[in-house]
């Protein structure tokens, strides 16, 4: 036992190393990408540089769909969340009583229903028929009393009031079997088809309550429509929040903004004299004054249908294609825009980068993203003294790490030495 206890303490502990090295960080070197081409040439291939600021293409005002008070806040501004991730809770036990109250009614109505259908019971049934038969034997006294009670008037013995008493006995007598008798019957048949279907059209509307009930409890939790980046936070526990009216100090109308800053944009306005330089999805190379030595590749994405007449301008949205962290919404961005000129046989005339020769493994490179190996397929344009030129691929201004380990992989941990 003590040398099975030995293997598997000797098994856990290896396992252990491997998965340590396993989600290490890889040491590496890396150098900055640079564009010579594009350097050298005196920025000839750019048309038209503009200024503006990056926004989210998709900014998100997250509301209550209820009334209620803040009751806990789950995320603060600049949490990553994910779709349907719980972001405020509200007060919900005015909520809670509404539904219970409505399932109350609902259940109330159901048991009538399956009153109406069973019918009467067979006790029911049964006394019914005992008060037809005493009914029925009280019309046959009365009956008798009443023969009796004639021809003792006729003899002289009782007054005609006698006989007037003895008929109207018989008359109630004769109702009250008649009442006791209709009674009998419509236990025998059973409620009307109507009285069903206004019951079950109580209880379709009643069902309807409830599900009403169960939604508003369930819009007390605010969840995140869509992944993204908590950009503000506009509420705090113990505030109240409404769908209606908000006021300056009242009650606040939505709880957080929220963006996907993965989809980002640089808005633009061109002058409408410098409009026409700007084709359908016209490239160009993103730099921001915070980070003027990262650059990232842009294509025009939208254009808006009208100009604006007091600037004299036309509103252009760039989209970013590779954003990073270092991007933030209302950023100053430049953005040069340059002509997507065709390549010769030669390879001449398009826009390239040079990378060291050792950074180049099998027609791909490694660059880092968010502090992890990303792989890129590149096409080569040729050598020259100072390393390889790259004509797809790349930009500049990635982080491009230099001779990677030939074991590194896709999405590996690294660490910049």
């Amino acid at each position: 036992m003590l040398g099975l206890a030995a293997v598997i303490g000797l098994l856990a502990v290896g396992a252990a190393i491997a998965y340590q090295q396993l989600t290490a960080a890889v040491p590496v070197h890396t150098v900055q990408v640079q564009s010579p081409n594009a350097a050298s040439a005196g920025n000839e291939d750019v048309i038209l540089t503009a200024t503006g600021y990056i926004i989210a293409a998709h900014k998100i005002e997250v509301a209550s769909k209820v009334n209620g008070r803040v009751a806990s806040i789950k995320v603060d501004k600049g949490d990553k969340v994910q779709a349907g991730q719980v972001l405020v809770r509200l007060e919900d036990d005015e909520y809670r009583a509404q539904l219970a109250q409505q399932k109350g009614q609902l259940q109330n109505l159901e048991a009538k229903l399956a009153e109406i259908k069973n019918g009467s019971r067979p006790e029911e049934i049964e006394k019914a028929r005992s008060d037809v038969a005493e009914a029925a034997a009280d019309l046959n006294n009365a009956k008798v009393s009443l023969n009796r009670t004639r021809e003792l008037v006729t003899q002289g013995v009782f007054s005609p009031q006698s006989l007037d008493d003895a008929e109207a006995k018989y008359k109630s007598s004769e109702s009250r079997v008649a009442s006791l008798q209709r009674t009998l019957d419509l236990a025998l048949l059973g409620p009307r088809s109507e009285q069903r279907d206004q019951i079950m059209g109580q209880i379709n509307q009643a069902k309807g309550l409830v599900a009403y009930a169960q939604t508003q409890l369930d819009n007390t939790v605010i969840k995140a429509p869509v992944s993204g980046t908590i950009l503000d936070r506009n509420v705090e526990r113990g505030e109240f929040v409404t769908t209606g009216f908000v006021g300056d100090k009242g009650a606040k109308g939505y709880l957080v903004t929220m963006a996907d800053l993965s989809y980002l944009q640089v808005e633009l306005d061109i002058s409408q004299n410098d409009f026409p330089k700007l084709g359908p999805q016209q490239k160009g190379i993103i730099t921001t004054d915070a980070y003027p030595d990262r650059r990232y590749l842009g294509y025009v994405e939208q254009v808006s249908p009208e100009a604006d007449r007091a600037k004299a301008t036309v509103q252009v949205k760039v989209r970013v294609q590779n954003p990073d962290q270092y991007l933030r919404p209302d950023m100053n961005a430049t953005v040069n825009f340059f002509n997507n000129r065709k390549t010769d046989s030669s390879g001449t005339g398009k826009r390239s980068v040079l990378i060291p020769a050792s950074a180049l493994q099998n027609g791909s490179v490694f660059v880092v993203v968010n502090g992890h190996a990303r792989k890129r397929p590149v096409t080569s344009a040729g050598s020259t003294a100072n390393g390889v030129l790259i004509q797809d691929g790349l930009i500049g201004g990635e982080e491009l790490i230099a001779g990677p380990p030939a074991n590194l992989k896709d999405g590996q941990k690294v660490e910049v030495k």
